[in-house]
């Protein structure tokens, strides 16, 4: 949880410096505001995975990924999408503001995690910032993590609920998909082979995704930062309401035995990440 700490820290330092050197404007307000709080997980996976290939300095890749995934929440909170009014203990985006601006914030955090990417910064050699660059625009859009959201809007009206394998790729898109991106980005950072890290990413993913089923279930609001038991409520297809809340305790520690296994070609150099996997299915928000 130190470590985690520090390197959030770290990653969300630089993300906050990159907003603030944009000109100054609502936007920019509005970009600093959501990427205020949250786990940083996906920033961490990245500079630890690094870390674990030998390289050091990945702190703006993880940065990138970080406004990614927040531009996704301020999109995904939006009344046309999933209509939330609280994220991280504060006002949704749009309800602090308006929805024009919700909109262009998000476009403009997207734009800014592809900037940090293809900046030097990133990495001095460019192949390897063309290799994120392009390996982060196919985890985030239309065959990734947007495809998850559209396969998540829909499931809210179709005829039947979702079956388990379904659900299953909904999250390995929705969620996974990011998750997987920053697992890999130290190895590709290091131009290694990505095949541990993203055997390590695929459970941890869907480890994530079930621990939020749970949460939705069992949570504090209070610790949660948002509202609870919306998924019950819309009638959504969940782990929990499929395998029931045990037989969803049950697989999410299946998964992240499956993750640490992942992880034994690193031996002990990887025990950070398999306390991260441990972490997903232990954390309260």
């Amino acid at each position: 949880m130190e470590r985690l700490g520090t390197v959030t820290d770290a990653v969300r330092a630089r993300l906050l410096d990159a907003i603030a050197a944009e000109p100054a404007s609502l936007i920019r307000d509005g970009m600093a505001y959501a990427c205020h709080g949250g786990k940083g997980l996906r920033g961490f996976l990245v500079v630890e995975s690094a870390r674990l290939h030998g390289v050091a300095g990945a702190e703006q890749a993880g940065a990138a990924v970080e406004a990614l995934h927040a531009y996704s929440l301020v999109h995904d909170d939006l009344p046309a999408m999933d209509d939330d009014d609280l994220r991280r203990g504060r006002p949704t985006v749009h309800v602090k503001w308006d929805e024009a601006t919700a909109v262009l914030v998000g476009d403009a955090l997207q734009t800014l995690a592809f900037r940090l990417l293809a900046d030097p910064g990133a990495s001095p050699d460019p192949a390897v910032r063309a290799d994120l660059v392009l390996s982060l625009a196919e985890a985030s859009g239309a065959a990734g993590m947007v495809l998850g959201q559209a396969q998540d809007i829909a499931a809210e009206t179709a005829a039947a609920p979702l079956a388990l394998n379904e659900i299953i790729e909904l999250q390995r898109n929705k969620t996974g998909a990011l998750i997987r991106w920053s697992a890999e980005a130290g190895a590709r950072l290091a131009k290694a082979e990505v095949a541990p890290m993203t055997a390590y990413a695929a459970a941890l993913g869907l480890a994530f995704q079930i621990a939020d089923d749970i949460l939705d279930v069992t949570g504090d609001p209070e610790k949660a930062g948002k509202r609870l038991q919306k998924d019950a409520g819309a009638g959504k297809a969940t782990f929990v309401g499929l395998l029931g809340l045990d037989g969803a305790r049950e697989r999410a520690t299946s998964l992240v035995e499956e993750a640490c296994d992942a992880l034994a070609p690193f031996a002990d150099r990887a025990e950070t990440l398999r306390d991260v996997a441990r972490f997903v299915i232990s954390r309260e928000r």
